[in-house]
């Protein structure tokens, strides 16, 4: 069986940080030739490897593409985020690009193990290397991977979804990463816990999304309640939540017609129409929805 792609730290040991997003969106729609000269690190008044992780981080959460001869450009999504919510005060923005993500296996990689593959819930920095390189070989179906990378990557995990110091957290400290504001990762001592994120910012147009972004890779329309709780690249894993939370929003999301569930017989089946990730977002930003405290 061929080995599957994957990679390891593209973000230059630098996490997506406070106005990076806004900072990279904003220069791209602005100069498509942004990264071409000195990495950008000039275009976007940082330093060449912060240049380089920025690059990586636009491009890899979907936000950019880069085409020879052509340069940088967003995608649809880029665009739509420029547009609706270009400095990211809309937690569902910060969802999409924690979705995004978590679900880029071939280019995230560790992202996508910390989330989808990994079975343990608490952990110590050491065990979460240990775990998640065994975690990734089976995967990948490599023979070994850069120990030191690994490291690397597990560090910027914890770092972008955990906050230390949270009583003194000052919004413009640009080393601070908005992904922690999002809960998914709690701290005790020196374990560090998955945990149900702050449902506050949770709405259910992010479970909808994941959902429209399985169907355009998948094309499967129909999908058990048991895999959007233990399924790779479904709500359940790639947003910590158990099964009792996802119900809840699958009947917000079913309230509003926006899927059918069908619990009778024992199915526990969840029917998809016809949707579309792009149009879920845009459908999210045009309603104008901050979500309400979750209940």
């Amino acid at each position: 069986m061929a080995q599957k792609k994957i990679r390891l730290k593209g973000h230059e040991t630098f996490i997506l940080r406070e106005g990076w997003l806004t900072k990279g969106i904003l220069e791209v729609s602005e100069n498509q030739k942004v990264f071409s000269e000195n990495f950008g690190a000039d275009a976007l008044g940082v330093g060449s490897n912060m240049a380089k992780a920025i690059r990586y981080w636009l491009r890899e959460s979907g936000l950019m593409t880069e085409l020879q001869k052509i340069g940088a450009k967003l995608t649809n999504m880029g665009k739509l985020i420029l547009d609706k919510d270009a400095y990211f005060e809309d937690d569902f923005s910060l969802w999409l690009v924690h979705c995004n993500l978590a679900m880029n296996a071939e280019k995230v990689t560790s992202w996508y193990g910390f989330f989808n593959l990994l079975e343990s819930e608490e952990f110590t920095r050491e065990e979460l290397e240990w775990e998640l390189k065994d975690k990734i070989l089976l995967y990948s179906g490599a023979e070994s991977v850069p120990e030191r990378s690994l490291k690397d990557d597990c560090n910027a995990i914890l770092s972008m979804y955990f906050r230390e110091n949270e009583k003194d957290y000052d919004p413009e400290e640009k080393r601070i990463s908005p992904f922690a504001h999002l809960g998914l990762v709690r701290k005790n001592l020196n374990r560090y816990k998955k945990v149900t994120p702050n449902l506050n910012t949770l709405s259910m147009d992010v479970i909808l999304y994941i959902l429209a972004k399985h169907k355009e890779c998948t094309g499967i329309k129909s999908i058990s309640i048991d895999d959007l709780v233990n399924g790779e690249n479904l709500p359940g894993k790639i947003l910590n939540l158990n099964r009792t939370v996802l119900n809840k929003y699958l009947d917000e999301l079913a309230d509003e017609n926006c899927l059918t569930v069908n619990r009778t017989a024992g199915l526990d089946m969840v029917y998809l129409g016809d949707i579309k990730s792009l149009d879920v977002a845009a459908r999210h930003y045009e309603k104008g929805q901050r979500h309400e405290k979750f209940e």
